[in-house]
C-alpha cells in the first residue's frame, strides 16, 4: 500500500500473487494493471480454460478432477494419454504431468498431491508444433500484436524460440486473431503470452495466457522496434503503443537452463560474447537447479536458420550450476 501511494500505476511481475492482498489497492484508489478481475479469470487455469472456452475459443478438450478414480473415467473418456496439471501455480512443467494409461493415474495424482492440490485434465494435443503470440493492450483497448513465433518445448519448458513461425499467411492471422481474443475475453491490460497449438490437421487451438511479459517473447528486446516490454509500460501509464515490427528478417533465442544444481554464477560468458551477433542476457539468480531459466541468447538475421546458429553456438558456451 506504501509503494501504490507514491507511483502512478502498479503493475506485476508474475501471476502468483493473493489477489485479494491486490484488491486492497484498487479499493483505495490506486491504478492496478493487469486488474484484480483480470487476474481471478486466470490464475485458476481451470477458470481460464472456462473463461476462454465462454468466449468461442478452440482448446483441446478438458475437465476438473476430483478424484483418481474420476481421473481414469476422464482418461476413458479423453483418450490416453492426458496431461494432469495443477490449477494454480504451475509453470515450466511444474505442476504437470503425462498419464499415459489408466494404471498411471495414481502415480499422477499421488505426484501432484491431488488430496490437497486442483487439479484438472487435458486431453493430449496431437500437434505438430507450438506457437505462441506476444499481445499487449493498452488502457483503451488498442492492441499491438507482435510476430506469430514457433517455441520448441522440451520436458514441458520452452528452449527455442523462432521469429518468425514458418506458417502460412492465412495461419499466422488466424493465430493472432486467437489471441487477441483471449486477451478481450480477459479485459486485461498490459502485455501478455498466449501459448497455442498448430495440428497436424491445419487447426490452432489456444493452450494458455499468462497475463505477463513471456518468455516466448524476449527476442523482441534485440528483434523488435519496441520491445514488449516497454510495450508493458506504456500500455500501463496509458502512454501510445509502441511499433511491434521486427528490425531484421529473422530472430531466435534460445534459453540458458540450468545444468545441474549449483551457485547462479555462469562459465563461458566470455567465449559466448565473442561470437559475432550473439546477445547474451544473465537473469542474476543466486542459485542454478536442472531446467530452471537463468538466461538466454539471442540472434538477428536474414532468415531463421542463420539467427539459430549463431545463438546455439552462443548458448552451448554458457554453463549454469557446474564448475568450469
Amino acid at each position: 500500500m506504501k509503494l501504490a501511494s507514491e507511483v502512478d500505476a502498479v503493475t506485476i511481475e508474475n501471476e502468483f500473487i493473493n489477489p485479494d492482498g491486490l484488491a486492497a489497492i484498487e479499493k483505495c484508489g490506486h491504478l492496478l494493471l493487469p486488474s484484480t478481475a483480470t487476474l481471478r479469470l486466470i490464475q485458476d487455469k481451470f477458470v481460464q480454460k472456462e473463461t476462454l472456452a465462454k468466449a468461442g475459443l478452440s482448446m483441446p478438450p478438458y475437465a476438473a478432477v476430483s478424484s483418481v478414480a474420476d481421473l481414469q473415467r476422464i482418461g476413458k473418456e479423453f483418450g490416453w494419454p492426458l496431461v494432469l496439471k495443477k490449477r494454480r501455480n504451475s509453470y515450466d512443467g511444474k505442476g504437470n504431468f503425462t498419464v499415459r494409461s489408466e494404471a498411471e493415474a495414481t502415480e499422477g495424482w499421488k505426484q501432484l498431491d491431488g488430496e490437497r492440490n486442483a487439479l484438472y485434465a487435458e486431453a493430449f494435443c496431437p500437434f505438430e508444433r507450438e506457437l505462441a503470440v506476444i499481445l499487449t493492450r493498452s488502457r483503451d483497448g488498442q492492441h499491438a500484436v507482435y510476430p506469430v513465433v514457433e517455441t520448441v518445448q522440451k520436458n514441458h519448458i520452452c528452449h527455442v524460440v523462432r521469429a518468425p513461425a514458418d506458417v502460412s499467411a492465412s495461419l499466422a492471422a488466424e493465430a493472432r486473431r486467437l489471441a487477441t481474443k483471449a486477451v478481450e475475453s480477459i479485459e486485461g491490460v498490459g502485455t501478455f503470452g498466449i501459448e497455442l497449438f498448430l495440428t497436424k490437421d491445419g487447426k490452432v487451438l489456444v493452450n494458455e495466457i499468462a497475463p505477463r511479459v513471456h518468455n516466448s517473447g524476449h527476442y523482441t528486446i534485440e528483434g523488435c522496434v519496441c520491445s514488449q516490454f516497454e510495450n508493458h509500460v506504456r500500455a500501463v501509464l496509458g502512454w501510445p503503443l509502441g511499433s511491434t515490427q521486427m528490425v531484421a528478417s529473422a530472430a531466435v533465442m534460445v534459453n540458458l537452463l540450468g545444468a545441474s544444481k549449483g551457485p547462479g554464477q555462469p562459465n563461458g560468458v566470455g567465449e559466448a560474447l565473442e561470437i559475432p551477433g550473439a546477445h547474451v542476457h544473465v537473469y542474476g539468480k543466486a542459485v542454478s537447479v536442472t531446467g530452471r531459466k537463468m538466461g538466454h541468447v539471442t540472434a538477428l538475421g536474414n532468415n531463421v536458420a542463420e539467427a539459430e546458429k549463431i545463438a546455439q553456438d552462443a548458448a552451448a558456451h554458457i554453463i549454469f550450476g557446474a564448475t568450469a
